[in-house]
This record gives C-alpha cells, sequence and structure tokens, in this order.
C-alpha cells in the first residue's frame, strides 16, 4: 500500500487523543430542538462517557489498537472507564448497551477483577435468558429509551444489522472464553438468523431491519454503515473461534462477506469512501461506515480471505479517510445514531457529528492500514 506511514501515525494518534477527551456537540440545543431524534439526535450517544453503544464500539477501538501495537497504553483508560460507570450505575439492559462487555471481558484478562467477571457472566447469561425475541427466536433490537436510561425502546419483532456487532460478538467472545456450547451455538443462530433475514442475493448487501410485523426489510435501504457492521463485524467473530468453527457454517459465512465486499468495491465513490445510502450517489459520504468497511477489507486481505486486486480499493479508502481527519484529530462527516427508516431520505437527513464511533472505526481502519505498508 503506497501511503505515507509517517503522516498515517500522526493523524491516527491524533484520533485516538481526539477520542480519550471527546464530547458532546456545541449545537447540541440547536439538534434537539430543530431535529431531535428525527435526525438522530440522542444525547446518551455524544462524548466517551455514557455506557452506550457508541462509546462501546469507542472502547473497543482502544483495546484493539494495544492489541495491533502490543502495548497497554490504554489500559488504564478502560480500567477506570468501566469502573466509574459501574460506581454510577448501568443504564438498561438492551441489545445495545451490551457493547462495552465487548471491551471488559477481554481488559478483565489483565485484571481477574471479580465484579468484571461477574457482570459479563451475568449479562451473557441475561441475553440467553431474558432478552426479548423475535418469531424464530431472533434477538429483538431493543434499544436504550431516548432521554431514559432504564428505560428501553422494544421494537417488537425487528432485527437489525447493528445486532451482530453490539450483542453477538460478546455472547460468543464469552462463550469461547469460558467454552460454553450453548452461548457459541446461540452466536451462530444469531449469525445465520441474520444472514436470512438481512441478506440480500441480488446485489450481495446487506439490509438494515427485517420486521416479522408484515415481514418486510422496511424500506429496503442499503444502509452504509449497517453494512459494515458485518464487513468488519464477521471477520472479529470468526476469529474468535480459532479454527473451531463448522467448516460448512464458516464457508457460509465468508461466501456472503465476499459478495458483500465485492458488491461494495463497485459502490465506492471517486473520494474513496461510500454513500450513507451506499446505492444513491445523492446521498453524503460517510466516513465512519466507509472506515468499518476498509477494515474489514484490509483484514480479508491480511487473512488471504480476499485477494489483493482488493487493494487498491482499501487504498483509495484510506486516503479518503485521511483527507477526513480535522488538524485536531476530530473524524469529519460521521452521522449521527440512526433508527429504522423507511425511505432513503431518512438516512440523508441524519446530522453529522463528532462520534465515539467515527474516531474508533476510523483507529481500526488505519491500524489495518499500518499492517499493509
Amino acid at each position: 500500500m503506497n501511503i505515507n506511514e509517517t503522516e498515517l501515525r500522526k493523524k491516527l494518534n491524533l484520533v485516538i487523543e481526539k477520542l480519550l477527551n471527546l464530547g458532546g456537540p456545541e449545537n447540541e440545543k440547536e439538534l434537539e430542538e430543530t431535529g431531535g431524534e428525527a435526525i438522530g439526535f440522542f444525547r446518551r450517544d455524544f462524548g466517551i462517557r455514557e455506557w452506550d453503544w457508541p462509546q462501546g464500539v469507542g472502547l473497543y477501538g482502544l483495546l484493539k489498537i494495544m492489541q495491533y501495537e502490543k502495548n497497554d497504553t490504554y489500559k488504564e483508560f478502560l480500567h477506570d472507564w468501566f469502573v466509574e460507570n459501574m460506581e454510577q450505575g448501568l443504564p438498561s439492559r438492551n441489545i445495545n448497551t451490551t457493547t462495552p462487555l465487548l471491551t471488559l471481558c477481554e481488559l478483565n484478562e489483565y485484571y481477574h477483577d471479580p465484579k468484571f467477571e461477574e457482570l459479563c457472566l451475568d449479562w451473557a447469561d441475561w441475553l440467553m435468558t431474558c432478552i426479548p425475541r423475535t418469531k424464530e427466536g431472533g434477538f429483538q433490537h431493543v434499544t436504550s429509551a431516548n432521554g431514559d436510561r432504564q428505560g428501553v425502546r422494544l421494537n417488537e419483532n425487528e432485527m437489525w444489522i447493528d445486532t451482530l456487532f453490539m450483542t453477538v460478538l460478546f455472547l460468543n467472545k464469552m462463550g469461547q472464553k469460558y467454552q460454553n456450547a450453548e452461548w457459541i451455538n446461540e452466536g451462530i443462530h444469531q449469525v445465520l438468523m441474520h444472514i436470512k433475514y438481512l441478506y440480500d442475493k441480488k446485489t450481495g448487501l446487506f439490509y438494515h431491519g427485517w420486521t416479522f410485523k408484515g415481514n418486510h426489510n422496511f424500506g429496503g435501504i442499503f444502509w452504509c454503515r449497517g453494512n459494515s457492521w458485518f464487513t468488519l463485524g464477521i471477520l472479529d467473530y470468526i476469529d474468535m473461534f480459532k479454527g473451531t468453527l463448522n467448516p460448512a457454517v464458516k464457508t457460509i459465512i465468508l461466501d456472503c462477506y465476499k459478495a458483500q465486499v465485492a458488491a461494495l468495491k463497485k459502490l465506492q465513490s471517486k473520494s474513496g469512501l461510500w454513500h450513507t445510502v451506499l446505492t444513491d450517489p445523492d446521498s453524503y459520504e460517510e466516513v465512519s461506515g466507509s472506515a468499518a468497511i476498509t477494515a474489514g477489507i484490509l483484514k480479508g486481505i491480511r487473512y488471504g480471505i480476499l485477494d489483493d486486486s482488493y487493494l487498491e480499493c482499501a487504498e483509495r479508502a484510506i486516503r479518503g479517510i485521511l483527507k477526513n481527519i480535522d488538524k485536531d484529530g476530530t473524524v469529519l462527516n460521521v452521522s449521527g445514531g440512526t433508527g429504522m427508516g423507511m425511505n432513503a431520505e431518512h438516512y440523508k437527513n441524519i446530522l453529522i457529528a463528532p462520534m465515539a464511533y467515527g474516531q474508533s472505526l476510523t483507529i481500526l481502519a488505519l491500524a489495518e492500514a499500518l499492517l499493509h505498508i
């Protein structure tokens, strides 16, 4: 990959530093008054301190960069983050608030803290026995209620592609860690369920969601960040098995991954990024989803799943991402939290603001790029 390593490392360090100190948007009041939830404004999503999915993805990026670089630079930050949140009291349990635990269960391999372990074990058991299910036993995409830390939004009988990253990765990690076949098999079930109902055989892309109320994919939209949760997350999922995943299941999963990235390669814009509605060139180019797609493609190349013809695609994407990192390390053109939409306009109208997952997914993309220089 023909990218300047010095520039890459400089930008990566800036992005990490910004993540550690990320706050809310300056125009928070205006966003709430002029658009609110309709444009993806959820106060809990901003900054690094709250316990929810944006912050959980952010923490995951810090954990992974430590693993890439074989150091423990952010270990204390992560430890203190979990201690402070547990002391303050955690929000409701749902799909999205599960996300920080993916980092916690790995972080605790440093600390062996009984409180950390108890929380992870109890939460994994809760996923198996208490989380609402859809028809056929899918994890219902229950989220936090807007403005109520202890409330939930049920999204009854709905499955969203986000669930694979936010919840299934954690359950599988716990299954592998404790050699719990029930947890591992439930994770496999959820992956195959989401492929069954969200994968589009004509395009190779994934729909944002599926509802058993009417049996449809809502607006039938191919959303960039939604697709990226699969592109990146599914390789991390397979990684966890360390070669023990059933070969037939693995083949089905990887065939979907390869078909998806082939479709994404054709949809890449001239800038190297992808549009927030992948098939709509009039929608804005979105950096968080583009970064996760790029990280997933680079990892696929590194593992020999994809051939080197994808390197040019990945290099263009990295150049596009680098152009969207401000001088203070803020990752620009990141879309806010995105609920289910019935048409492309819903996704095109989502606000753009600095988000923890924008920083984190960019970290993962740049870290993968360093391995290809």
